[in-house]
């Protein structure tokens, strides 16, 4: 039924397990721990939920081969398109001093890690800075506790504030699309510092590729609290269709144009 919900019905005797742990009218993901009950069929890339007696099946965004095709394209042509600019940006960052790339581990598609590629928008060494920082300055550890992130970070350099607020610094993130490690349209990709602020929702962010946009970049980013950020993703995932992505697109278009909740 291509990339919609495909509903199944389940009988009225099956609704219910032996067990009794499924009423009528709950809904809940079905996981690998129900992979004994017969009545659930199991589907890879697939989220599966049980509700009001059905079960229901949504494909998630990398059960669509189309999607991988059109990241491939899509950052392909955007990395011709931009190449001139990031070139200009590449030169621009090294003569503020250190290198001109960011390589920081994120967590991907499964759980796997991958090498996340970015233009250095902040001082070298910025590690070893945070720390410094986090034990001196109390208001910046709790922003950091919060959401991972300092407001009015004084790592970042004059040109690095500059490229955050337009996104550029994420450019380079393209070549991650094109290498298969993220898609052009999906969550936030995080750090494994991260994956207990999900909880039990990281199994939707385990689903599909991270994206170089999303839905949380294209409704208010760094205003937007972590949990807020987290039910952004999980969303995403689970009412995955290609017109979403396109209409993410078509909104990160403006939200870089206008720099609206970048920090």
């Amino acid at each position: 039924m291509g990339d919609g919900e495909l509903n199944i019905h389940v009988a009225a005797n099956a609704a219910v397990s032996d067990e009794g742990s499924v009423p009528l009218n709950s809904t809940r993901e079905i996981g690998a721990a129900d992979s004994r009950n017969d009545n659930v069929p199991q589907m890879e890339d697939a989220t599966i939920i049980e509700q009001s007696g059905r079960v229901l099946v949504t494909h998630t965004p990398d059960s669509s081969i189309g999607k991988r095709m059109f990241d491939f394209a899509g950052a392909l042509a955007l990395i011709i398109f931009f190449s001139p600019l990031m070139v200009a940006t590449y030169i621009a960052v090294r003569l503020d001093g250190g290198r001109g790339f960011y390589v920081h581990e994120r967590v991907g598609k499964n759980g796997v890690r991958f090498q996340c590629y970015k233009f250095r928008s902040m001082v070298p060494n910025a590690e070893r800075a945070l720390k410094d920082i986090l034990i001196c300055n109390e208001e910046h550890r709790r922003d950091w506790e919060a959401d991972h992130k300092l407001r009015d970070d004084p790592r970042i350099t004059p040109i690095g504030r500059f490229l955050r607020r337009k996104s550029l610094d994420e450019l380079p993130q393209l070549f991650n699309v094109l290498k298969g490690d993220m898609s052009l349209v999906g969550p936030r990709p995080i750090t494994g510092d991260e994956i207990g602020r999900y909880g039990g929702q990281i199994s939707f962010y385990y689903k599909t590729r991270p994206g170089l946009t999303g839905a949380w970049q294209v409704s208010g980013r760094s205003y937007l609290c972590y949990e807020e950020r987290v039910t952004l993703d999980v969303d995403y995932v689970k009412n995955w269709s290609f017109i979403t992505d396109l209409l993410i697109l078509l909104k990160t278009v403006r939200v870089v144009l206008t720099g609206h909740g970048a920090h």
